[in-house]
């Protein structure tokens, strides 16, 4: 099993989260994407989004953070990571929903170029502009933990709702976006960043020292 990935690109953390509570082994390729590496003519050859994660295993070449988490709790079923009730399940993908899709695509690096380069924002404002979207996002995952939260995002173990909460905590973090009106959700991802320690992108083998 290989991922391809960043050590500071969120959605990869989300994976190498994944990994991490289940205790699959893997191997990492990276991919620096300050520098374009993701354009690599040999990673574009394997991912034509020439985005990272990448997952190859098994003979494929599994693409888009989400799609790999699913994948790998299908594969490897223990520990769950997804309730076995539907409603449950529904719930959870909610709550990915909300950060994965709606906010994270707001703030990630090409986003944050296009506003620099292509519209002039200056880093004021591109600061003001992922607070407002990590706040509006995080707003609504307070909500639904407060409602369906014991401990974790979403009951008493992780789940994929986990594994999406704990990076983009780490962005926020990252650009100074304050997380203090947040209390279940910053005390939720702290229990499942302590249970997968070494999936934090600072103890990664690209990170910068």
């Amino acid at each position: 099993m290989i991922l391809h990935g960043y050590w500071r690109s969120g959605a990869a953390y989300r994976v190498r989260i994944a990994l991490a509570l289940k205790d699959i082994p893997y191997e990492q390729v990276n991919h620096d994407l300050r520098t374009g590496g993701q354009a690599a003519p040999e990673y574009a050859a394997l991912n034509p989004q020439r985005l990272v994660p990448a997952l190859e295993v098994e003979g494929l070449v599994l693409t888009q953070s989400v799609a790999i988490l699913e994948w790998l709790d299908e594969r490897f079923p223990e520990p769950a990571l997804m309730p076995v009730d539907p409603a449950g399940r529904a719930m959870v993908r909610a709550m990915i929903a909300t950060l994965a899709t709606d906010v994270h695509p707001l703030h990630n690096m090409r986003t944050l170029k296009m506003l620099r380069e292509r519209f002039g924002a200056d880093e004021d404002q591109v600061n003001a502009w992922m607070a407002h979207w990590m706040g509006d996002g995080f707003a609504a995952i307070e909500a639904l933990i407060a409602r369906h939260g014991d401990g974790f995002a979403f009951g008493a173990t992780p789940t994929l709702a986990d594994c999406v909460t704990v990076p983009a905590l780490y962005s926020a973090e990252r650009f100074g976006v304050d997380t203090a009106p947040y209390p279940r959700l910053v005390a939720s991802a702290a229990r499942t960043a302590a249970l997968a320690a070494d999936a934090h992108p600072a103890r990664q083998p690209d990170a910068d020292r």
